[in-house]
């Protein structure tokens, strides 16, 4: 499991999250974190499709509820930020939710 790649989402609330980028189909280990659902330009900058929180980041990704959203848009990558708590990932994925108000979110 190689990082590609970083990027940092700011919250509606100012607060600044990092985040670490994988190409889409990366298997990922059973933790709890939020993600992002990215999908990369040309010019190596990242579209924001959808932003999720789960206790499990070992789930497959292409069974998501939201997958044919992810597909239409041209998904690419997947970002993670690993959090244990439950709590802080629902206030964290509602914090950046409310700023990008991603289109696979709606």
């Amino acid at each position: 499991m190689a990082t590609e790649d970083k990027v940092a989402a700011k919250g509606v609330s100012g607060a600044q999250y990092d985040f670490d980028v994988y190409r889409w189909g990366t298997e990922f280990k059973a933790v709890g974190g939020i993600y992002l659902v990215l999908k990369r330009q040309m010019n190596g900058k990242y579209d924001l499709l959808y932003v999720g929180q789960t206790g499990d980041l070992s789930e497959r990704f292409d069974g998501h509820h939201k997958a044919s959203c992810f597909t239409r848009s041209g998904k690419t990558h997947i970002a993670v930020k690993g959090e244990g708590s439950e709590q802080k990932r629902l206030s964290i994925e509602a914090d950046l939710i409310n700023n990008y108000r991603p289109g696979c979110n709606g």
